[in-house]
């Protein structure tokens, strides 16, 4: 039978095919592919600066993984018969109080698999969203956000060449794929 909670996630096959669901620590300690996601808001670069400028969060600490780490916008997992779209707008205004008013464009998805700290594995599908929204105020919930900054995209290249260990595992991957599409 499959859990109805939603502290679980929805295992996939290699093509994405929701396969079953699995409580999401186990998952995460277990390894298995699992069907997530990877939320990207960017605005046109501001102070005459061409490109854009991409909304970056740092994980809280007490996040079960990768706490302290600064990643993109959002990321989670979908809910059992949930749209992206659907899971992308639940978890922004979860995690950072923003209601998202621009198209949620799925750009892409990768698979990826990666140690994490705390003994954890991450192995996912993870379709890529993009979203072109200017947020000037917001709020985030500090259970799940230490911080965020508007960073323009030649500032976070650089970044990732001098400290790729103050980024979370999946970041580049989303980062390149993302840059890609908007240069």
């Amino acid at each position: 039978m499959l859990s109805t909670n939603k502290q679980y996630v929805v295992l996939c096959d290699e093509k994405g095919q929701a396969v079953a669901t699995k409580d999401k620590l186990q998952a995460h300690i277990d390894g298995d592919l699992h069907l997530a996601f990877s939320v990207q808001i960017c605005r046109p670069a501001k102070d005459g600066r061409t490109g854009y400028e991409w909304l970056l969060q740092q994980r809280a600490m007490n996040k079960y993984h990768s706490g302290g780490l600064w990643a993109n916008t959002c990321c989670s997992h979908p809910l059992l018969d949930e749209t992206l779209s659907q899971a992308c707008q639940r978890r922004v205004q979860e995690e950072l109080n923003i209601t998202v008013t621009a198209q949620i464009q799925t750009l892409t998805h990768f698979i990826y698999h990666a140690a994490l700290d705390n003994q954890l594995i991450e192995h996912e599908y993870d379709y890529i969203l993009l979203v072109e929204q200017d947020i000037q105020q917001f709020c985030p919930n500090s259970d799940e956000v230490m911080a965020t900054q508007w960073c323009h995209s030649d500032d976070i290249k650089a970044w990732l060449k001098t400290k790729p260990e103050q980024f979370a595992v999946w970041f580049e991957q989303v980062f390149t794929r993302v840059n890609t599409y908007l240069d």
